[in-house]
Formats: structure tokens, sequence, C-alpha cells
């Protein structure tokens, strides 16, 4: 068998949890989306995961980790995951503005004095949407992965030139990044990995993920490779540096798998949310410019992605997939790929071990295959108190055909907005059209105030939707009643 052959052979299967029968449905088409990339690809070794926020439930693995003793790849093989580190370095410096250490709007330079000679107009939010107005710089930020804290801050106080006016445009900086992790110590008081250790790793139960390499078995490490003159080429392995903040963290599928599901767990957070819920919402929104890319994968590819950067995490809309977040990493050695479906609760994640291979199209060709086997759809929002309350009024409302059967349930515009008489003579028309309705199914929630139901009549369906108003008590502000369509 030749050598590419025998690792698409090393193959295994981890289920996570109890099966289901939709994810079970889709999993052929995507371990052949996956074989597919890799070996078109020329990756010696890949793990891919699907997460919900319970957790990982489903990871699979191919190939091998180093091909010299080629050794399988497993769930517990420590890779790079490069850019993909962003996303924890956006996480503290959100957590530390929401603690009131500092603000988005301060100037960078106030937590980083060696900017202000020459980058006094570079705003903490600047940095974190890529709007900094310094040059896109991979793969040059790559190859400063191990730079000297000292020598880091000497190209601080030396300065870099501009390429646009801070402020202006998004343009993606690993140079701003490393200036966030810079800014993380000064504020924290501590290095950089310690804090990230201390607030997301260790509360994560994240024991395997770090940001020294070094420190990782070598029988765990899965061994970075370029492909070059028809065989695998070793890369330097690089110790990790001043530029850390920006794609320095080793982690396995078993503990990045606790981290996608903390995301999902806040998203979307809840009207009570608490500190740690809001900081995952500020990941997943705040500021940055619209940028267009090309959809990946093979499904819908005339649909087109607009994206901003938020925290550490693209935001876009998918025409087939609803919202999503993702990130991508490249390095010397890896490639991978995360993306979530807040709505349906779902996140994918795979690691391979090539320099810049990252498994894009596949990761979204499974989530094409997740949709159709229904197992990616928008998951249910429960009812609230007042909603519960708000739909017990629509419903007397309907059973006696007046619009004020429960008048201290009517928000003040509700016989403003249209008459008691005519109201009532549209209740009286749809009762004479659908006969009797069955009004016991429950409301389909579309946030904690609102709601959408489907009533089965003697001659059709009734739809409607419930609004209700931001008022303490739960009062109806909008009704809207009509016969379904067929």
């Amino acid at each position: 068998m030749r050598p590419l052959l025998l690792l698409l052979a090393l193959l295994s299967v981890t289920p996570a949890s109890a099966a289901d029968p939709r994810l079970d449905a889709a999993l052929p088409e995507i371990r052949a989306t996956f074989a597919t990339w890799q070996r078109d690809s020329r990756v010696p070794g890949l793990v891919w995961g699907i997460v919900t926020p319970d957790g990982l439930v489903h990871v699979e693995t191919a190939g091998v980790q180093d091909v010299e003793r080629k050794r399988p790849v497993t769930p517990d093989t420590a890779f790079r995951i490069a850019s993909m580190s962003k996303a924890f370095t956006a996480r503290a410096i959100l957590g530390l503005a929401a603690e009131g250490k500092l603000g988005l709007d301060d100037p960078a330079a106030a937590h980083v004095p060696e900017l202000a000679s020459w980058a006094g107009d570079i705003r903490v939010r600047d940095l974190l949407h890529h709007s900094a107005g310094f040059v896109t710089d991979d793969p040059w930020g790559d190859r400063q992965q191990s730079l000297a804290e000292t020598d880091f801050t000497r190209l601080l106080k030396d300065g870099v030139p501009f390429t646009r006016a801070p402020g202006t445009a998004h343009e993606y900086s690993n140079l701003g990044y490393a200036i966030l992790g810079r800014i993380v110590t000064n504020v924290s008081g501590r290095p950089y990995q310690a804090h990230i250790a201390d607030t997301v790793f260790r509360p994560l139960g994240m024991a395997s993920t770090s940001y020294e390499v070094r420190d990782v078995p070598a029988e765990r490490l899965a061994r970075g490779y370029r492909f070059e003159q028809g065989r695998w080429v070793p890369e330097p392995t690089m110790p990790d540096g001043a530029f850390g903040a920006m794609g320095g963290v080793v982690t396995t599928a078993r503990d990045y798998g606790r981290w996608m599901a903390w995301l999902l767990a806040g998203l979307p957070a809840d009207p009570a949310a608490t500190l740690a819920a809001d900081v995952r919402r500020a990941m997943a929104t705040g500021g940055g410019f619209i940028v267009r890319r090309p959809r990946p994968g093979r499904d819908a590819p005339q649909c087109e992605h607009a994206l901003i950067y938020a925290g550490g995490l693209r935001a876009g809309d998918d025409c087939l997939l609803g919202r999503f977040l993702m990130h991508s990493g490249g390095y010397p050695g890896y490639g991978s790929h995360m993306v979530l479906f807040p709505e349906a609760g779902i996140g994918l994640f795979a690691f391979a071990n090539r320099t810049y291979a990252a498994p894009v199209a596949p990761l979204w060709n499974a989530a094409g295959a997740l949709k159709r086997s229904l197992y990616l759809a928008a998951r249910a929002i429960p009812p609230t108190p007042a909603l519960l309350a708000g739909y017990d009024g629509a419903r007397a409302i309907w059973a006696e055909g007046r619009i004020e059967a429960k008048p201290q349930l009517l928000a003040v515009n509700m016989l403003m907005d249209r008459p008691a008489r005519l109201w009532d003579a549209e209740l009286a028309r749809l009762k004479a059209e659908l006969g009797r309705c069955d009004t016991s199914p429950a409301p389909q929630p579309t946030g904690a105030l609102s709601a959408t139901f489907l009533w089965p009549c003697s001659f059709g369906r009734l739809q409607g939707e419930l609004l209700l108003a931001p008022t303490p008590s739960p009062r109806i502000q909008a009704l809207r009643l009509s016969v379904a369509a067929p």
C-alpha cells in the first residue's frame, strides 16, 4: 500500500455520547469529504469533532501524528491551532473590560506605553477588530511566534509603518493581537499565558492545553510538516514567545471541545446573562468592518459571506445554515478551522498537521450534511412565564371572540391602533371561516417576549404572532391572526 493510502487507512471513531440517528445519517458523507480532502491536500493526519453545549458528542481521526514513527492521531493528540488562538486573547480582553479594568475605547498606549510616540490614535477595540491600520502580516507574523519579550518591547518602541489610517477599514493583523497580549499582561499584572491558563484553561478542565509546544510529550504531539518535492518535510518547532497571543495555543480535540461547548452554552445569551455569558456575547458581536468572502464548501457557492471580525471570531450569516461564528488557523506545519452555529447549538472543528492546510471546505461540507440530516436545526427557545401568560390571554380572546376578554393583558396601544369593534369583527370573520379551533398547541417562542403559534381548526389552520410590550407585567402589544396558507 502506498504511504498516503496507508495514512488514510488509519481511521479512529470515538462517539462521545449516546448515538443520535440524525447524526449517524450524516456521518458517512462527512467521513467521505474529510477523506477526499486529506488525500488531495496531502495531509499526514487530522482530527475532527462535533460539539454541543453539553460537550464533544463525536470525534474522529485519520492518519498519523508523525510520519517517521507512524503513530496514529488520537483525540488526545496535541495540535497547534494557530490563529484560532485569537479567540482566547479576545476573551481575555473582553473579560478585563467587563471587570472594569480597561475600556475598549481606551487608547492602546494607555496600557502599552511604548505605543505613545507613534500609535496614539489606536484604541483597544481597533486591535480587537483588526482595524488598527497595520498591514496584513501573514505569514510574517507566524515566524514571529518565538520573539522574545524584550525584542517585542524594542519593536513597539521603534514603531512600525501603517498601511492605512487607524479605525478606517478591516485588515487582518497578527501584530495587533500580539499587542493585545501585551495589554493582557500589563493590565492583569501577570504574564499573558498565565492569565489565560487561570481564567480559561483550568476552569474549563483543559489540562492538555498550553502555549509551550516543547512541554508536550513527543508521544502526544502532532508533528508539523510541509509537503515538498513529493515528500513530507518536518517544519521547525517554534517555542512560545511574545506573539503567542496571536497563534500559540497547543491543544487536543477533547480539550478544544470543552472550549467550544462553553462558547455555545452562552450563545445566544438569555436576558439575565451572567458576566461570563456577556463576554461570550461580546465575542460574537461588536464592531469591525464588513468584509466579503466566498462561501466555503460545495453547497451554494453563489452565496457570498458578509463578515465582521467580532472578538476573536468572524461573525456572519449563511444562506443555508443561518448565523455562524468561525475562525481558521494557518501555521508552519499546521492548519485548523472551527465554526459555531449558535441557533442550532452545534459546533464543528478540525485540526491537521500540514503547513497552512486549514480544513475549511470539508468542515463546511460536514455542516451541510448535518443540515440535510436535520441534526443541525434551530434549538427550541423555552417559553418564559410572561410569554405563557400572554399566550393564555390570546387563547381567551379567541375563545370569547372579544379583544377585551382580558383587558388587563392589553398594552396601551392595542385599542388605539385598532378599535375594539374592528377587532371583534375580525375575530368573528376568522371564526366563521375556520370553525372550531384547537388552542392546545404550545407557542413557539422567537424570544423571551414573542412567539408564533399554529392552531388546527375544522376548516383549516389559524396562524398567529404574539408580541409582548416591554412592561414589568405581561401586556400584549401586537396580536396578528390569519388563515394559514395551504
